[in-house]
């Protein structure tokens, strides 16, 4: 199975602005996540997308391929499928839509949800790590519930699933799942997700991926063992990267 990796990129963000290219141990944050996401072999081909032409000169300038892409997509969703709709970018059988505020993004995830849909066989693809109550309970964790076959059900910053006997705790053991939001497509669900409308449930819980969901494409979640480090939105998260860098690669500038 042939698969592309692509990471959307845009200086638009308000609550780290530039935040692409804002420097994690010295070297612009995108930079860092494809750097993450080449040398995790699981892509043959790893593209940064952008509309700003100060990213675009950034990442080429340590090496990586870019796309320039339309400003106008809400979502990058859109931007990674207008990558993987050009003839230069066709023949591939999976696409993985890795974040550009993921430098610590989990290999086990990209692998897990490339998996779903190059060798499981689901149109779509993501990862979700087993968690503690402490996440449950927390509306900036995003959740999901899957069916036996490993199918989404669904996914909110709600408590789901919701114990209603508190009496019998246990219930929930092996059943929180943090969803880790890394996807992976089929080209032609890829392009079928972004030509539908935005659905309520999207627009209620700010959560993209229910737009496949509700029009019925199955997304097949990999179990992992570890979430992995946070993603990069804030001034303070951008601290926090920066003092974890080098734990979390020992002997890297």
């Amino acid at each position: 199975m042939r698969t592309l990796a692509v990471i959307p990129a845009r200086l638009g963000a308000t609550r780290l602005p530039r935040k692409p290219l804002r420097l994690l141990a010295g070297i612009p944050l995108v930079v860092r996540v494809w750097e993450r996401v080449r040398d995790s072999g699981i892509a043959e081909r790893c593209v940064v997308a952008t509309d700003s032409d100060e990213v675009a000169t950034a990442a080429r300038s340590y090496g990586a391929e870019v796309a320039m892409t339309s400003p106008d997509h809400p979502s990058g969703t859109d931007r990674v499928a207008e990558v993987a709709g050009r003839p230069e970018f066709s023949g591939y059988d999976a696409i993985i839509n890795v974040q550009g505020d993921e430098p610590f993004v989990a290999v086990d995830a990209l692998r897990g949800a490339t998996e779903m849909v190059a060798q499981r066989g689901f149109p779509l693809g993501t990862a979700a790590a087993l968690a503690g109550l402490e996440v449950l309970m927390d509306p900036n964790v995003v959740k999901v519930v899957a069916a036996d076959d490993g199918r989404a059900m669904y996914f909110s910053r709600a408590t789901i699933p919701f114990l209603r006997d508190r009496a019998d705790a246990s219930l929930l053991r092996d059943h929180i799942w943090q969803h880790v939001g890394v996807y992976a497509y089929s080209p032609e669900a890829l392009s079928q997700w972004v030509a539908l409308p935005p659905h309520p449930f999207e627009r209620i819980e700010r959560l993209e991926q229910l737009r496949p969901l509700a029009a019925g494409l199955a997304m097949g979640v990999a179990c992992i063992g570890d979430a992995g480090l946070r993603g990069i939105d804030t001034e303070d998260d951008l601290i926090r990267a920066n003092a974890e860098w080098t734990t979390f690669n020992p002997g890297q500038n």
